[in-house]
């Protein structure tokens, strides 16, 4: 019997697929199931990390809390998105990923048996880890239609009462791709206001959207700004996913919790990765090129969704993956699974554990095949079904 903190904890499914397509080490196989990618990371990342192998202050604990530069990077670049200045010294620590810094953030602002709010489906690598923390999720449905997916700002604003401890949300969402605005963060800032909670807003993905828009950062909304906790990470947007480097910004007073949680916990980051993420933040091309890896995403996405325009697909408003109800095929999504897997060689992971609804879908993940290799998702997927 596990430790009760971990007996309503699943495994998140992208492993299991992912260990069996590994094994299988056929090339024909269609690599859908696990948010890598083959767009290579920013040129100048690669550079500093080459030259930080032979750094001997890389390969060092200190400073605990992030290098000075990759502070001033991170603050700096959320500052010009969330349009609210931060100290890099009290108000911005370096965290290894984005997903540490969100579990990092629970810990600092979750008492036990506190609710948080999330939408539904949502990844469950941010369920387990409100779990971890103590928390109860609290799910809003998400409505999915063939624009795509959206949720209520009302919704959102009534799941908050007095037992909330934090809203936790994501946009674009993994792995919806849902986007919010200015409306739900404005629905939300009076309840958040009325109940003393948090807003954690995870912005891993925040420029990666199909819109052509840039993002709504919720510090934008009045009254949000000192509630705001903004996660970021370098793994979707830069494509850094080894590097193992994320960023936590807020109000001083609960950034001095995160940051003695990230000491008890991880201790310090990958030295040698510090130094190219803060080049890869401040490169006079960043918006460019993280426009440019956006439009080779929305390409693939369109394609999968032009060769599955006859099944339940849902259309993502950004991110790297999309959704299948599996519902109207008559299967679960895990016998959707392994007949992709076993007739088709597609690997693909089912969402059971990512929220209420989670179990009705398959995810397609976009951001690792290249449009070339795509052109027969159509015939895969009639052999698999």
């Amino acid at each position: 019997m596990p430790v009760s903190r971990l007996r309503d904890i699943p495994g998140i499914g992208v492993d299991e697929v992912g260990d069996a397509a590994d094994a299988a080490a056929d090339p024909e196989f269609l690599r859908l199931e696990n948010l890598d990618t083959d767009v290579r990371p920013p040129a100048v990342a690669l550079a500093a990390t080459r030259a930080a192998v032979d750094a001997d202050d890389a390969n060092s604990y200190l400073p605990f809390q992030g290098r000075g530069s990759l502070l001033e990077a991170a603050a700096a670049h959320v500052e010009r998105i969330a349009g609210r200045a931060y100290d890099p010294a009290t108000e911005c620590v370096s965290v290894a990923g984005g997903l540490n810094g969100v579990l990092n953030t629970l810990l600092a602002t979750v008492e036990p048996g506190e609710e948080v709010v999330l939408c539904d489906p949502i990844y469950a690598g941010l369920v387990n880890r409100v779990r971890l923390a103590g928390g109860v999720p609290r799910f809003v449905p998400c409505e999915a239609s063939t624009g795509g997916w959206t949720v209520d700002p009302q919704r959102l604003a009534d799941a908050v009462g007095p037992r909330t401890a934090a809203v936790l949300m994501m946009g674009p969402a993994m792995p919806t791709g849902l986007v919010l605005d200015e409306t739900h963060w404005t629905a939300l800032a009076g309840a958040l206001e009325r109940h003393d909670a948090w807003l954690i807003y995870d912005a891993a993905m925040e420029r990666i959207r199909f819109d052509g828009r840039g993002p709504d950062h919720p510090a934008r909304v009045p009254g949000l700004a000192d509630r705001t906790i903004t996660v970021g990470s370098a793994s979707k947007e830069l494509r850094m996913i080894g590097w193992r480097v994320g960023w936590v910004t807020g109000p001083a007073s609960i950034l001095h919790d995160v940051r003695l949680v990230g000491l008890t916990n991880v201790v310090c980051q990958v030295g040698i990765a510090q130094e190219a993420v803060a080049a890869a933040l401040t490169a006079p091309d960043a918006d460019a090129d993280v426009a440019a890896a956006t439009a080779t995403w929305r390409e693939r996405c369109d394609m999968i969704l032009d060769q599955l325009s006859d099944l339940p697909v849902v259309r993502p408003h950004g991110g790297w993956s999309l959704l299948i109800d599996t519902r109207p095929l008559g299967l679960s999504p895990a016998d959707l699974s392994r007949r992709l897997f076993e007739r088709a060689k597609v690997a693909a992971t089912p969402m059971d554990g990512w929220g209420p609804s989670g179990a009705h879908h398959l995810r397609l993940v976009f951001a690792n095949e290249p449009v070339e290799r795509l052109g027969d998702l159509r015939e895969r997927f009639r052999l698999a079904l």
